[in-house]
């Protein structure tokens, strides 16, 4: 519509990152505008405080697990509700400025994730090098175009060569050939998506308190009703040592009945749940769906119920 500006998507930046590149792949990315953050913080804040649409951030590395800040982000502050995943095959090159050979290099900066997934290739290639690490790989990409930066090289995305006019010194130099990251679009709290049947759930459980049997009693509430976790994390809430809360995806959309019954449950038995969304799986996979726990089983058992409290 004529006047109406564009959605405004932020992402972990700077220009370059694996981030920017899975927010490229949205559709509605492209007449978006498109704002690089410092960090995944910044990033969800913007969100929050109106400044932003949307934001797409790191939250599931195949290698190397999940993003700490990011499920804490989550956990915290204002609500957001993640509305969709997307993933990026993760594929490292060596960059530095035009000029420098492999053999000068004693410096190279990274994000921590990447330096664990290329440990052994530098190893094994430039035992010489240091690895410092950077805020993102795009950051340590961008220092490079400063006299200041501070280091030779940079592992990062093979985007961030285009962007900063990069030389490329080695190309693929991950350690795991068939690594990805997942990230997820969070927007404000809304009504989530109509559900695909090709779904995921996100949400965090905080413990009521540390006693015998407290994880067991919130995988019952899935178990007991045939939801299939895909994801467990247990994260420090800040608030004592030993309390933790539990940031769990599971299969199946709120509207289904087995997930509403099983977050009804946690509802009872945890001090709080956080409801992070339900979204469509980025493999599109079905879930199987166990005897005696789809919708119309519900829906039978309740009416049987029924007719029992009202005598017949």
């Amino acid at each position: 519509m004529p006047g109406v500006p564009p959605a405004r998507y932020a992402y972990l930046g700077p220009e370059g990152t694996f981030t920017e590149q899975a927010l490229r792949s949205l559709p509605a990315a492209r007449k978006a505008e498109l704002v690089p953050c410092t960090t995944v913080t910044l990033a969800l804040d913007a969100v929050r405080d109106g400044d932003a649409d949307g934001a797409v951030v790191p939250i599931e590395n195949s290698v190397e697990g999940s993003v700490p800040v990011t499920l804490d982000e989550l956990a915290t502050g204002d609500p957001l509700m993640i509305t969709r995943e997307m993933t990026v095959p993760i594929a490292f090159s060596l960059l530095a400025p035009h000029g420098v050979k492999p053999e000068d290099v004693r410096r190279v900066a990274t994000h921590p994730h990447a330096a664990a997934q290329t440990r052994g290739w530098m190893a094994l290639h430039m035992p010489q090098a240091e690895i410092v690490h950077a805020t993102s790989t795009a950051q340590a990409a961008f220092m490079l175009t400063r006299p200041d930066a501070g280091w030779d090289a940079a592992i990062s995305a093979p985007l961030a060569a285009e962007h900063y006019r990069l030389a490329v010194l080695a190309e693929h130099i991950g350690d795991n050939p068939d690594a990805i990251t997942r990230f997820v679009l969070v927007s404000r709290p809304g009504v989530a998506a109509p559900p695909t049947g090709r779904d995921k759930t996100s949400f965090v459980a905080f413990m009521r308190d540390d006693h015998p049997g407290a994880l067991l009693e919130i995988l019952e509430q899935l178990a007991t009703r045939g939801v299939n976790m895909t994801r467990i994390e247990s994260r420090p809430t800040g608030a004592a040592l030993g309390n933790y809360c539990f940031s769990i995806d599971c299969e199946g959309h709120l509207d289904d009945a087995r997930v509403g019954e099983a977050l009804m449950g946690l509802r009872r038995v945890c001090a709080d749940v956080r409801f992070l969304g339900s979204y469509e799986r980025h493999d599109g996979v079905s879930p199987v769906v166990r005897i005696g726990t789809s919708d119309r089983e519900f829906n039978d058992a309740a009416a049987w119920l029924a007719r029992l409290r009202n005598g017949h």
